[in-house]
């Protein structure tokens, strides 16, 4: 089987509330949020679909530029190639798009991997971790997000939490720094039994950061996510002997040669694997394998991802054996999107299909109606 055609869709999203990190705003009720869906048909009429999620706020990469990157730019060299080959798909579209100081367009690189993951297993009528040789499993558990810079909203959420089943709350801060110690005392005092991550998205400096992570000693957080800016591994490796917080790379780590260097320099103690991030399911799996065998901890995120995106990124996790429920949070953030069978989160806990591929329906009526211009 050959790939015979990559069809684009630039998307806006509804949200249901707010979403802010230390950078700014990802998503908002107002506008909506940012997606990409990609539909690869092979030359045997198997059709596969993949998501990419930019976000201007997190990365360079915006819908704009990934629309076309897909479409003049990867498109172009890929349709012909054979479906199969994927060492090969992907040396064609790291040399179409070049690296910089991470790989190129990694965010539009993972659309266009996922649905290939997609068109394959379906292809063979078999599950996405079935590529892998790996177990198809039922379901993955998720940890609650609370993105806010009210103490009082941050309990309030974090009560919720607990109250419904989840196991485990993921917190923003550096959205205020002054309010950040009295969030994180608010979220312990309604959930002191849920695992606590913590996540600065690269919002201080060590000095900051090692302040901060001894009031997170006294208050009992279970692991300090991307502390420092993403080119600082010298500095997290610094805070790691500052501080007996876990250090978990996000940022940091977009390749396996990024994760290799965070290795050497003894810069972290977890890993945080993100599809999207990593340049898709290929190389996000490679991630997951090296830093396992490192010795190091694994924790699963994503960026909003639709129902597509979150359903392939749970069996990655899920392959990868990451026990700590992971930050798939788009069923929090997200109205409304275009797979036909959604998702429903049952006391943290989301319902996997057993049907070939990722195991999504796209609606060609959804795709049209969060259609949207990219110029």
């Amino acid at each position: 089987m050959k790939i015979a055609n990559i069809e684009v869709f630039a998307l806006t999203l509804p949200m249901k509330s707010d979403f802010s990190i230390s950078g700014g705003q990802v998503g908002n009720q107002q506008q909506g949020a940012p997606h990409v869906y990609v539909k690869m048909t092979g030359s045997d009429g198997t059709v596969g679909w993949g998501e990419a999620r930019p976000s201007h706020r997190w990365s360079y990469e915006t819908l704009e530029s990934v629309t076309t990157t897909i479409h003049h730019y990867l498109k172009p060299v890929l349709v012909g190639e054979p479906a199969w080959d994927l060492r090969r798909i992907h040396h064609k579209m790291n040399r179409q798009i070049a690296a910089g100081w991470n790989k190129g367009m990694p965010i539009a690189k993972a659309a266009v991997d996922m649905a290939l993951h997609d068109l394959l297993a379906k292809h063979h009528g078999i599950p996405l971790p079935r590529l892998w040789m790996g177990a198809f499993k039922d379901s993955i558990r998720l940890s609650y997000l609370i993105s806010t810079n009210d103490p009082e909203t941050a309990y309030e959420k974090a009560k919720y939490a607990r109250e419904n089943g989840f196991l485990a709350v993921d917190v923003k801060i550096g959205l205020n720094p002054q309010q950040d110690v009295r969030i994180l005392e608010a979220v312990k005092q309604a959930a002191p039994d849920l695992y606590f991550r913590v996540d600065a998205n690269q919002a201080y400096d060590l000095t900051q950061a090692v302040r901060l992570a001894r009031e997170m000693e006294r208050i009992g957080v279970d692991v300090f996510e991307q502390p420092l800016k993403a080119n600082q591994l010298h500095g997290h490796a610094e805070l790691r002997r500052k501080t007996v917080i876990p250090i978990a790379l996000d940022e940091s780590i977009w390749t396996a040669g990024d994760l290799i260097q965070a290795i050497r320099q003894e810069a972290c103690d977890m890993v945080v694997i993100k599809v999207t991030k990593m340049g898709g399911l290929t190389e996000a799996k490679l991630c997951g394998e090296i830093a396992g065998e490192a010795g190091l901890g694994l924790l699963g995120g994503g960026l909003t991802e639709s129902t597509l995106g979150l359903t392939a990124s749970a069996h990655l996790f899920n392959y990868l054996d990451i026990q700590i429920p992971v930050d798939l949070n788009g069923p929090i953030f997200l109205a409304d999107d275009p797979v036909t069978d959604g998702l429903k989160v049952e006391k943290g806990t989301v319902p996997l299909s057993g049907q070939s591929g990722i195991g999504c329906t796209i609606s060609n009526d959804k795709l049209e109606k969060y259609g949207t211009k990219t110029l």
